[in-house]
């Protein structure tokens, strides 16, 4: 019982050291994410569309 209130007392003070992030740095990372995502999935898209056009033409 001792090894278990010993545990939950130091697991509580390494949790009264987390910083967590500011509402602004929750929304400014999330559109960067965001951001990075569009352009690759445009990109993927485009190179998508430039090897089925070419392949649709070496194969008719």
């Amino acid at each position: 019982m001792k090894k278990l209130i010993t545990y939950y007392r130091s697991a509580r003070e390494e949790l009264s050291k987390v910083i967590h992030p500011t509402r602004e740095q929750v929304i400014s990372a999330s559109i960067s994410v965001v951001s990075v995502v569009v352009v690759v999935a445009l990109f993927l898209a485009l190179v998508d569309l430039i090897l089925s056009a070419s392949m649709s033409r070496i194969l008719s």
